[in-house]
């Protein structure tokens, strides 16, 4: 009989990032038990690598702007297949968010003359949007949001990994999870469970994701019986280091381009201008001057070319490097220094604006940006697909079982704007946090089954009675290679079903892996968990891209090089368990979107 602890909460928060956080301090507002699990140490989420800022339709540098405009701005960049009520709440509840961050203390950059929260420009937003911290702002959301939400009787269990759900019947019913130090088991009971639990970066090489990055919530949910839908749509942010070889894929936060930073190929072109698409040329510059007047917040000025929406921007650097001119690293150039033709003092500003990445070139690569120009390739940095929720409670298809942040799919669409993300996990963090303490006062509590319990952790503990079996490191590094290779930033039908065929090796191999030593300070016994889920997604994902014959945003198919509007515009493509036990894909007809909101999408494209 395995030895575990129980624990007993109305709601479960997995994941302690901007999402989990703010889900469990809007929870126990409501006057429920909350649990929070986080897989790292608390303020360590991956939150604190959004740098550049929060999107909010506030107007404090630009009066024209709303959320009318923003609402427009994601449905464009998302290509029209988001959720749009999801983007409807979001434009209209993210100025509330951010000023709320505020009274809880966040310490906004302000406006020189006014004294309000600033707002900067950023790719893909038609005015300065973006509430910023200098460019660290994630770090100062999850600083808030631990602040604030420390005195609302939250426990929280850190350095803990979710091994599965439990269920009774067709609802949640709480989760297994162990103690990564001394590798013990826990049993949380919970009348509702909130995902909060980051994306599935690690599933490829070149990532600018962190080590928890491993598709734990998608994973999770799909084997609840949830949908998955969007998998295809993941996102290459154009700019992480490309050198040294130790730090390549660590992001270079928009904030650089927004700041005035611009992209040269290796023969000193400004190559952007090359390819602006028809749908952004009416509000794109024509030319260098007005692209500079534009940074300098120049309201009447039209956005520069590298301000474009990122899997475009990704592409177009993608396109130089493949045509012979990029750096010597498989690269491009970025170049902020530049700006001393034209601003005075333009170091002290580079580094007030733009302290973390002053240090981080500094430090790691020897480069001051203030002087020297940066190699930047794309990276893979964020998926927009993942667990299909309700819009206004952000439940899944399992009842009590919820979704927020980046594990939830939705609001980008095929593609997200930069900033959109902070504002999406508390917009949707506080829905879920919300609607699960009313779930769990509505419903009270379900039964759970110990013979389950007994099942997943015999089955998380088998890779450590395993002799002789194959390390997981080595099967985890193949499949980020293919994926890197084959399901990266261009897509070829014939690669992804060969993708399919070594996800399907691997698996076999990896239900044989061996974990040498004892539950404690084991990072291959983690390895060999995590490795489960990164398969999981792996697959969803090359299905889905399989499925979409079409290119769209973050999905682009070498062989399907147009979107198709006859088979593709309206629909999501959705993952889910099959009856049979194995993964099944289909397409969901999206819902019509109502008149009022269309109108607003017409407008603002004129």
């Amino acid at each position: 009989m395995a030895q575990y602890e129980k624990f007993d909460y109305d709601v479960l928060v997995i994941g302690a990032g901007g999402a989990g956080l703010r889900a469990a301090i809007e929870a126990s507002a409501a006057n429920v038990s909350v649990g929070l699990i986080c897989k790292s140490l608390l303020g360590k989420a991956h939150t604190v690598m959004a740098e550049g800022g929060m999107a909010a339709a506030m107007a404090n540098v630009d009066e024209r702007d709303n959320w009318k405009v923003h609402f427009a701005d994601t449905m464009r960049g998302g290509q029209y297949i988001n959720n749009y009520r999801m983007a409807q709440l979001h434009a209209q509840e993210a100025p509330s968010r951010v000023r709320e961050l505020e009274e809880w203390g966040a310490v906004f950059d302000r406006t020189k003359d006014s004294g309000l929260i600033s707002q900067r420009n950023f790719g893909g937003h038609k005015f300065p949007r973006l509430a910023h911290v200098g460019d660290r702002t994630g770090l100062e959301l999850i600083r808030t949001l631990q602040d604030h939400g420390i005195h609302q009787g939250i426990e929280v269990h850190m350095e803990h990994t979710v091994a599965s759900l439990l269920k009774d019947g067709d609802r949640v019913t709480g989760a297994v999870a162990y103690d990564r130090e001394r590798g013990r088991f826990k049993l949380f009971q919970a009348k509702a469970v909130v995902l909060a639990t980051g994306g599935t970066g690690r599933a490829f090489k070149i990532t600018s994701n962190s080590w928890e990055y491993t598709g734990d919530g998608h994973a999770l949910a799909y084997e609840a019986g949830a949908d998955l839908i969007d998998m295809e749509c993941i996102q290459f942010h154009p700019t992480g280091m490309v050198w040294p070889l130790s730090v390549r894929g660590i992001l270079v936060t928009e904030g650089v381009r927004g700041e005035g930073g611009i992209l040269r190929n290796s023969e000193g072109k400004r190559f952007m201008f090359d390819d602006i698409p028809d749908l952004y040329k009416h509000q794109t510059a024509d030319n260098e001057e007005e692209g500079w007047r534009y940074t300098q917040n120049d309201r009447e000025a039209r956005r520069p070319p590298e301000l474009l929406t990122r899997d475009h921007v990704a592409r177009c650097i993608m396109r130089e490097v493949r045509d012979g001119r990029g750096s010597p690293h498989g690269g491009v150039y970025l170049d902020i220094a530049w700006i001393k033709e034209r601003l005075p003092n333009a170091e002290e500003h580079i580094k007030r604006k733009l302290p973390s990445m002053y240090h981080q070139f500094k430090q790691l690569a020897n480069v001051d940006i203030t002087k020297e120009v940066m190699e930047v390739g794309p990276t893979t940095h964020y998926t927009m697909g993942g667990i299909k929720v309700d819009a206004d409670s952000q439940m899944s298809a399992v009842p009590g079982l919820f979704a927020a942040g980046e594990c939830a799919a939705g609001l980008h669409g095929a593609n997200r704007l930069g900033g959109n993300s902070l504002s999406d996990l508390v917009v949707f963090g506080k829905r879920a946090g919300e609607y699960a303490a009313n779930f769990a006062q509505e419903k009270g509590s379900g039964t759970v089954d110990e013979g389950q319990v007994e099942q997943v952790i015999n089955r998380a503990l088998a890779p450590l009675g395993r002799e002789g079996g194959e390390l997981p490191y080595a099967i985890q590094a193949e499949l980020q290679e293919k994926m890197q290779d084959l399901v990266g930033i261009v897509r070829r039908e014939e690669e992804m079903q060969q993708v399919l065929g070594i996800v399907a090796e691997l698996k076999e191999r990896a239900a044989h892996v061996s974990a040498p030593g004892n539950r404690e300070y084991n990072p291959g016994w983690h390895t060999a968990i995590d490795l489960d889920n990164l398969l999981t997604v792996s697959e969803a994902i090359a299905l889905s891209a399989i499925e979409r014959k079409e290119s769209r945003g973050g999905h682009f198919r070498e062989d399907y090089p147009d979107k198709d509007a006859a088979h593709f515009a309206n629909v999501n493509v959705r993952v889910r368990k099959g009856e049979d036990g194995r993964m099944q894909v289909d397409q969901v007809p999206m819902a019509e979107l109502p008149e009022d909101l269309q109108a607003i999408i017409d407008e603002e494209s004129k």
